[in-house]
């Protein structure tokens, strides 16, 4: 009887823990409508891009493995012809982040009636020019950004933008991981994009994500201890030279998104899950969705009530403080991006680090932590810090074969 009971209990737990785990991806997991909702609005002449004959004539744009985290931001693998990449799909919804409110994405319908019928390609420039603006700030080249739009816009390189095209177009500028992926597009820290449709797109595959740690099953995560996890997610790592390169491209990031060609970024989500590397060990940004414009979040940061500075926490790593006077937040994060960084990397790379440069390179990771304040207030001491670390592990591994 008793053999017979824990059976029994251990068919229901199984069959319970199958149902949970079902349910839950078949809530988040909609790459079938995602599709359809985006062939639906092709085929009526609403949308165009470089990808949609290949989704929805040709089918040879695949779907494949979910990874999706939020129903209405829906990630999957996927294959194209011989490339393979990552498809990311909106489901009518794109994630405009509101800053001023509840600091959680707010969502509003993609009706795709912008531009509308009639606008000149001169005019749909014009709209691009005064959204970068906006988001980016009165910078003195956003005319070149323009002109990168511009050109990804004519998704079959016939010389003419269709409004279909400039449709697509402008509702993915809407997305703050698409804008970066525009900013940082010559330099080496965000995977390419391949192609779109609607708001519908594909970018390079990054062969090797998270930058470190294992994913277990939740009934399994439940019973490690946290110290223990952290000690797991530091065995599947690659050899310390390889993490002394990745932890440099890191760093180059940082550089990359402050007072870079396009404006300021603010990064805040630094954590593991939201960078990879590829074969050669560079650093790839796999979530670009917390790494906002500094003037947009610094506008909309000032009107949100607060009574405590917790209540001014964005992501997870953009803090300021509160004025209690006029209990609203202030638009300086406490932490610069640099010091975010290094605290992501400091048990990365301190892990089977040489020992001939183990205590130097904790001295500067822990200098580099402790920055506080914007980087304009200290930009002598964030750049020496960020110089010495990268002149540190370069140093140490430029003689070898993984520089």
């Amino acid at each position: 009887m008793k053999y017979l009971f824990f059976s029994w209990l251990t068919v229901f737990v199984g069959s319970w823990i199958v149902y949970v785990e079902y349910s839950s991806y078949t809530e988040l997991c909609r790459g079938h409508d995602c599709k359809n909702s985006i062939c639906d609005k092709y085929r009526k002449g609403v949308i165009d891009g470089s990808a949609c004959s290949s989704l929805c004539k040709k089918e040879t744009l695949y779907l494949g493995k979910c990874f999706t985290a939020k129903p209405n931001s829906q990630v999957y693998s996927g294959s194209w012809g011989d490339l393979e990449g990552v498809i990311k799909c909106q489901m009518e919804e794109a994630p405009h982040y509101d800053l001023g409110s509840e600091m959680e994405p707010r969502k509003e319908a993609v009706a795709f009636n912008k531009p509308t019928k009639g606008t000149s390609v001169e005019k749909f420039r014009e709209m691009i020019l005064n959204h970068l603006k906006a988001k980016v700030g009165d910078q003195a080249n956003l005319a070149d950004l323009a002109t990168q739009v511009l050109s990804i816009t004519d998704a079959n390189k016939d010389g003419h933008i269709s409004l279909p095209e400039a449709r697509s177009t402008w509702a993915l500028l809407q997305l703050n991981e698409f804008l970066l992926a525009l900013v940082l597009q010559d330099r080496e820290h965000t995977p390419k994009l391949l192609g779109f449709c609607g708001d519908l797109y594909v970018m390079e595959k990054v062969p090797y994500s998270p930058l470190y740690g294992i994913s277990l099953p939740w009934i399994i995560e439940v019973w490690i201890p946290a110290g223990l996890r952290r000690s797991m997610d530091q065995w599947f790592t690659p050899s310390w030279p390889h993490k002394a390169k990745i932890s440099i491209g890191l760093l180059e990031l940082v550089e990359d998104v402050f007072h870079g060609t396009f404006g300021s970024f603010l990064m805040c989500d630094v954590s593991a899950t939201s960078f990879g590397y590829n074969d050669r060990h560079d650093l790839k940004v796999m979530d670009a969705r917390y790494i906002v414009p500094e003037a947009i979040f610094q506008e909309n940061i000032r009107q949100k009530h607060c009574d405590v500075d917790e209540d001014c926490l964005y992501g997870a790593d953009c803090l300021t403080s509160c004025d209690l006077t006029k209990h609203r937040c202030t638009p300086e994060v406490t932490r610069p991006n640099l010091a975010k960084g290094c605290e992501a990397l400091k048990d990365y790379i301190l892990r089977g680090a040489p020992s001939d440069v183990k205590e130097e390179l904790e001295k500067q990771l822990y200098a580099c932590i402790a920055l506080k304040g914007s980087v304009e207030q200290m930009e002598i001491e964030h750049s020496l810090i960020l110089n010495n670390l990268k002149t540190l592990l370069w140093k140490k591994i430029s003689h070898t074969k993984d520089s």
